[in-house]
């Protein structure tokens, strides 16, 4: 029986959200109603406590016995295993897709829904994945576990806005989970604001950083690849939610370093 989704539970919703984004065993404790799905990325950035709290605990930890780089390793590897390298794997079509596609809006879904990896992909990831791993192991293990703490959420909070800012690319029927995530209300939109800036307000209170640019660049970031993937393909996928996901967040990394490599030069 089909269930109308403003009549669930709001804890179902989450725990929707929790099953889809993640990899542990949460259906077999309760599976929510599957209409629940349709709004899993109005509870992202609340995964985003969960994902980046595990991979900051795991980096913190693991560098009080080995050297910051194979913590830094370690602490990656835990997040791709939780998730599932859901997001990897967006951020691997994503670049097949937008590199390989040119300017054709079929060819480009095409590639991107292909379960192969291509050079764009492969390519992307190393890429990725080097910039990710030289930013934590710049910075001092607690800061990088407190900035992992703040930077996931506040990059899934950011990245859920494009399921507002416009359509769905595919069919209903094409999409690769089945699930077409709904348009958020007001109601919906200040709750996602609130899981990812309370984060981030409180690393940027705690730490005294310059609060303008790592506010500000990671939200430009997510309006570049907006205006990007609209161009390209005029709607928004899984795949593209992954990979801004991703990038959104190795900006807030780079940021922090960039803001405070230039203030020790002044």
């Amino acid at each position: 029986m089909e269930v109308n989704i403003d009549q669930t539970h709001w804890y179902d919703r989450v725990w929707a959200a929790l099953i889809f984004f993640t990899r542990l065993p949460f259906w077999r404790l309760h599976e929510p109603p599957k209409e629940c799905y349709q709004t899993v990325v109005e509870h992202w950035p609340l995964v985003g406590w969960l994902t980046g709290g595990v991979m900051a605990a795991t980096l913190w930890l693991s560098a009080q016995v080995f050297p910051t780089s194979v913590s830094v390793v370690i602490a990656i590897t835990v997040r791709i295993l939780l998730t599932g390298a859901l997001h990897e794997d967006g951020l691997a079509d994503f670049f097949d897709g937008f590199g390989g596609g040119g300017n054709d809006r079929q060819r480009i879904l095409a590639i991107m829904k292909d379960s192969h990896i291509g050079t764009y992909g492969v390519i992307g990831l190393i890429l990725y994945l080097l910039l990710l791993f030289y930013c934590l192991g710049w910075l001092p293990p607690r800061l990088a576990a407190l900035t992992i703490l703040a930077a996931d959420p506040y990059a899934k909070m950011l990245t859920s806005q494009m399921v507002s800012m416009m359509p769905y690319a595919r069919r209903e029927e094409e999409a690769k989970a089945k699930v077409v995530y709904r348009k958020m209300s007001v109601v919906n939109g200040i709750s996602l604001a609130v899981q990812g800036l309370l984060p981030m307000a409180l690393f940027i209170w705690y730490t005294g950083v310059a609060w303008e640019a790592l506010i500000f660049i990671p939200a430009l970031v997510m309006y570049f690849l907006y205006l990007l993937i609209w161009r390209k393909i005029h709607g928004y996928t899984g795949d593209c939610c992954g990979a801004v996901c991703l990038l959104v967040e190795l900006s807030v990394y780079l940021t922090l370093i960039a803001s405070s490599t230039l203030m020790d030069q002044l």
